[in-house]
């Protein structure tokens, strides 16, 4: 399963192992808090994508 995770420098979540806007190392962190504005609902869905598209083969359903 892979995990969110976050760029110290920017302050921000990705999936990637690097950053996308500084390029640096990211480290894995917590679920991000509840909010209801949800602002990090667009990785929790992708994570939960990549997830069943594994458990499935990659195979479109």
């Amino acid at each position: 399963m892979r995990l969110l995770r976050y760029c110290v420098k920017c302050k921000t979540y990705t999936l990637e192992e690097k950053c996308k806007v500084c390029g640096r190392d990211t480290i894995t962190k917590g679920p991000a808090r509840f909010s209801p504005q949800d602002r990090y609902g667009k990785y929790r869905l992708a994570l939960k994508k990549l997830k069943r598209l594994e458990e499935n083969g990659g195979g479109n359903r």
